[in-house]
């Protein structure tokens, strides 16, 4: 084979070196990634849309030349190899693609680490033998070879561009709305290959911080007057939590089906179950989250509009006006706001957006007693946590709106084994099975801390609100996790393993089971119903989930949705109960009103049009 290669010229050269790649593109676009293919068309576009990419991209290795760079040519080899294996672990485990805002937020991520390594396979050493062959090759060939014509070049760059233009009309007829939801990734890689998909996003990122520079006053009026018509409707609970303080949970990583559930006879959550009987335990709520993952569901929760569909507003706009849950818990009833977590105050670029956000202080793991014993992978441990916090609490003035953010239960979920209060699960997946384990020591860390404060006669005048941030077991897992639960694989019950818990307890409050489904975005309207706080120009996308209509859409951040009996995912409409595929014609009622949001919320973000309008 190498004999052969000495004898082709450099155009032969570059073709060899994009062909190398472009097989590699289309076997794991085919292998790794999980793409839903619906018609034929959608096979041609992946084999067609990295061609003409590549070409070009390859072809930098002799445009200033006469002869082939062979460094030029080795490093694109290297570097698009290294882009399509970093695609591929990041859609391992989140099932997206890496878009430039996270790669600057790597660390937040995970970073290279345990977390990293648990999603590496042994086959993956196959993408880069080739690396080696020409990386040989290329050092033991004479400098004098691979002449380029410069007719050639023409040729080449014409090609190429053609091809790139090909793809993108393709892409469009797939998908007339390709450009304008960007947020919808996997079409866009389907559509346009991960090279072009990732200079397109490059770009986006690139003019993203003009969108503030050109808005006005009259833009952001336009823009916020659709947020004032949400329903405002009040029930009987309106004010039943009136002047209470208000502690707020963020359990990491944990997902809805954890509440009375049993591995080896023994439930995973036993406080929990019984404190969703003496509350009102909201039963079908959704992660929304996207890249930003915790940082996502905490910026829902205080400003009740969507996360970014590439990186986090955390990182990305957190010097903007925002509208958030302790500023109206200030306005209203003069509540001081504080945050507590056992890492670093930089993490997620927290300690600037806090301040955004109008908390009063940030305990991060300088306030805390922080040792090797007492932490494990993303910080101190919750047990620890919450006993060191309790100090820090009773210090703070009240009423208080004061938020707690756990951290053991996350992946790879790791726990020492003095830490262990219920045996790992006995399945075929040890990440599914570790979970358990995590998850009983937040259960855990939570029972201790109510018996803490009711010590110190600091539970009767609190409402106590507990969700699940984000999915720990992600869709490449679902095998494990639909062995421990007994379920099919089938859409219905992948979206119902997205649903997080949702509980709200007030003290002497009687217990109740609300079905409505909703999502995170949906949790401070409905804390403000309880506290007697009107919502209304509160600039929320959320609803009440007490009067939320159910065939409103539970809307994500890459553009699909729960409705009351759909379910539009993947570009497909399914039945939300048993998964099977249903006419499209059954979701698009809600299409338009989906798009609206986000571009809205995208608008509000990117513009900060609420500089304009709040006070």
């Amino acid at each position: 084979m190498l004999g052969n290669l000495e004898k082709t010229s450099g155009m032969k050269l570059t073709l060899i070196v994009a062909g190398i790649l472009w097989m590699k593109t289309v076997i794991v676009s085919f292998v790794g990634f999980d793409f839903t293919i619906q018609s034929f068309l959608d096979i041609v576009l992946i084999v067609l849309s990295p061609i003409g990419s590549l070409l070009l991209v390859s072809g930098f290795s002799f445009y200033f030349g006469k002869r082939v760079n062979r460094l030029i040519l080795f490093v694109l080899l290297v570097v698009g190899t290294g882009i399509l294996y970093g695609d591929l672990l990041y859609y391992r485990f989140y099932i997206d693609f890496v878009t430039a805002p996270i790669l600057f937020q790597f660390d937040n991520v995970g970073g290279l680490s345990a977390s990293t390594v648990e999603l590496m396979s042994p086959w993956d050493i196959l993408l880069f033998i080739d690396l080696f062959i020409i990386g040989w090759f290329l050092i033991k060939t004479k400098s004098n070879k691979f002449i380029v014509e410069k007719k050639s070049k023409k040729k080449f760059i014409a090609t190429g561009t053609i091809l790139v233009a090909l793809t993108v009309c393709l892409g469009l007829v797939k998908s007339i709305h390709l450009f304008s939801e960007t947020y919808d990734r996997e079409q866009m890689v389907k559509s346009l290959g991960p090279l072009n998909y990732h200079l397109y996003d490059i770009a986006l990122g690139a003019t993203a911080p003009l969108k503030r520079i050109f808005v006005t006053e009259s833009d952001a009026l336009a823009s916020t007057e659709y947020l004032q018509t949400k329903d405002s409707k009040r029930t009987d609970l309106f004010g039943i939590a009136k002047g209470k303080n208000v502690v707020l949970i963020s359990l990491e990583s944990t997902q809805d089906f954890v509440i009375n559930q049993k591995v080896n006879g023994e439930e995973i959550t036993p406080f929990l179950n019984d404190l969703v009987k003496d509350s009102f335990y909201f039963s079908q709520i959704y992660d929304q989250t996207a890249q930003g993952k915790t940082s996502d569901a905490e910026f829902m929760v205080d400003t009740g509009l969507y996360p970014l569909a590439s990186g986090s507003v955390f990182v990305r706009r957190p010097e903007n006006t925002f509208y958030s849950l302790p500023h109206i818990l200030k306005d209203t009833k003069d509540y001081y706001a504080a945050t507590f977590h056992g890492n670093e105050r930089t993490f997620w670029n927290r300690d600037v957006m806090y301040e955004s956000l109008g908390y009063d202080k940030y305990f991060s793991k300088r306030d805390y007693n922080v040792t090797e014993e007492n932490s494990i992978n993303y910080g101190l441990k919750d047990i620890p946590f919450f006993q060191q916090s309790v100090e820090y609490l009773e210090e703070i003035p009240e009423p208080y709106y004061a938020k707690f953010l756990t951290l053991t239960n996350h992946f790879p979920f790791l726990l020492e084994e003095k830490d262990t209060f219920i045996e790992e699960a006995n399945t075929e997946d040890e990440v599914v099975n570790r979970y358990v384990t995590t998850v009983r020591y937040l259960d855990e860390s939570i029972e201790k801390f109510f018996k803490t404060l009711k010590e110190k006669g600091m539970y009767e005048d609190t409402v106590f609100i507990l969700h699940g941030d984000h999915y720990g077991i992600s869709e490449k897992y679902d095998d494990g996790l639909n062995e421990l639960l007994g379920d099919e694989e089938n859409v219905a019950n992948y979206m119902k393993h997205q649903q997080v818990p949702l509980i709200i307890h007030v003290p002497g409050q009687e217990g109740e089971t609300i079905t409505t489904q909703g999502g995170e975005i949906d949790i401070r309207p409905t804390l403000l119903h309880l506290l007697g706080i009107k919502s209304e120009n509160s600039y929320s996308f959320g609803h009440n989930l007490f009067t939320r209509d159910n065939d409103h859409p539970v809307i994500f951040r890459d553009g699909s949705f729960v409705a009351k009996n759909y379910v539009y995912k993947d570009n497909m409409c399914y039945d939300k109960n048993d998964g099977t595929i249903v006419d499209l014609q059954k979701c698009e009622p809600y299409f338009e009103i989906v798009r609206h949001e986000l571009e809205l919320s995208d608008n509000i973000i990117f513009g900060d049009l609420l500089r304009f309008v709040v006070e």
